[in-house]
């Protein structure tokens, strides 16, 4: 049978169930599904679900599509609203369940499984099984639009929504099972993750202060991509906000945006509240240059103190590449403090072996992580960037290891020049 005919019957019988049993909400619905018929004004997918010619060809890609459900029984073509519809439900769920490659659709499809296995009693579907395959509706893109437009018309909405940069989990690019993280890193990680996952327990058992971590680290030792990848692992958004842009741009206003950011971060919840350049809170401090800065930081702190995963649903992560700079009032802050170190030889080993994993070649990225002590794992991508890239220049794909060693001497080639400059400026 075809499998374009599965795909319209498969819509056709969602669509159905999800209108009949009202315990059925968007998360249960296939993510193509969810995202094809989201409604951003309602931040749902309402019911019913109409089965449109246009839905269907935006959905699956199907042109004429009368021809290939008009000697199908049980659809009926509506050819004055251009709709399909079910003119019988239980002969239709009888065909698909007989049907070669239905187990593995009902497997994918909640709301399948929901109908095959608790009401008709398929021993093979597992709703349980099908639902814990599908992401929540946080990680789509569409959700996160969906709450950006409804703060966008708010009073001071355009403002806050300036002041940081807003990532849906869907469209964070690097997973966590793409880093290579420490034993303390991967220990935090578990434990934020039940936290979240625990959220009623520690609220009832009044640990309200947890959920506020410290990312220590120098540059390029993967603050931001883990901070970024919890949001993906988590399904929840990110709002990413730098100090210092806050304090450039809007000089005049510093303490108020400060007290927007974390009010957005609240209406956006749950999220993760990632804090970049943390150091600037000691810069401020210890400067007499401007009062305003020094309000806007004291701001800062008691936003830091008043905000909670447990009671607003939002993680908070800072970060700083200059920890010495921070005094007692900021470290205090935190629950957790989570080290940032540079990779040593068997990091580095892992992170070139992940970066190089769809590289055709012979080479050894021993011998590269051997001689790349003191690289970050930033440092470590430019690396083989350089190398993929100066290949291209010969027209060749294939890479060997004297690219790779030539990538390295041109990077430090390239750090010894910015050291020497570095140090005529001082």
């Amino acid at each position: 049978m075809s499998g374009t005919i599965l795909d319209i019957v498969e819509l056709l019988l969602t669509a159905e169930i999800y209108k009949r049993y009202p315990e059925l909400d968007v998360n249960d619905l296939p993510k193509n599904i969810r995202k094809n018929y989201w409604n951003s004004a309602e931040k749902t997918v309402p019911k019913p679900i109409r089965a449109t010619f246009l839905q269907i060809e935006k959905l699956y890609g199907i042109q004429d599509i009368e021809k290939f459900v008009r000697n199908v029984p049980f659809i009926n073509i509506d050819k004055s609203h251009f709709e399909l519809n079910l003119s019988a439900f239980e002969l239709a769920a009888e065909w698909f369940e007989k049907q070669e490659g239905s187990l593995e659709r009902i497997e994918n499809n909640p709301v399948l499984a929901y109908y095959f296995g608790e009401i008709r009693k398929v021993e093979a579907a597992n709703y349980a099984h099908a639902k814990a395959k599908i992401r929540p509706k946080e990680v789509d893109r569409e959700w996160i639009e969906s709450l950006v437009a409804e703060i966008r018309k708010e009073d001071k909405g355009e403002e806050m929504l300036r002041l940081v940069v807003i990532i849906a989990p869907e469209d964070v690019k690097q997973k966590i099972r793409d880093l290579v993280l420490t034993e303390e890193q991967k220990n935090e990680v578990e434990k934020i993750m039940k936290a979240i996952q625990h959220r009623e327990y520690l609220r009832e058992i009044g640990l309200h202060d947890i959920g506020k971590l410290l990312f220590v680290g120098p540059p390029g030792t993967g603050k931001t991509s883990v901070a970024r990848a919890l949001s993906e692992r988590l399904s929840i958004p990110f709002v990413e906000v730098k100090l210092s842009m806050i304090t450039d741009q809007y000089l005049g206003e510093t303490a108020k945006n400060i007290d927007r950011v974390f009010l957005l971060a609240k209406k956006l919840n749950p999220c993760i509240l990632f804090i970049d350049e943390l150091d600037f809170v000691a810069k401020a401090r210890t400067s007499d240059e401007n009062a305003a800065i020094k309000r806007a930081v004291n701001t800062l702190l008691k936003a830091i103190d008043e905000i909670s995963l447990v009671e607003h649903g939002v993680l908070l992560i800072a970060a700083t590449n200059h920890p010495r700079m921070l005094d007692s009032a900021a470290w205090r802050r935190f629950d957790e403090i989570v080290h940032f170190p540079l990779p040593d030889f068997d990091m580095r080993k892992n992170i070139l072996d992940i970066v190089t994993q769809h590289i055709e070649g012979d080479f050894n990225t021993e011998e590269i992580a051997e001689l790349t002590e003191g690289y970050s794992g930033s440092d470590l991508r430019m690396v083989i960037r350089e190398a993929v890239l100066s290949a291209l220049l010969e027209e060749r794909k294939v890479l060997t290891q004297e690219d790779l060693l030539a990538a390295v001497r041109s990077f430090d080639e390239r750090s010894d020049l910015k050291s020497e400059e570095y140090d005529r400026k001082k």
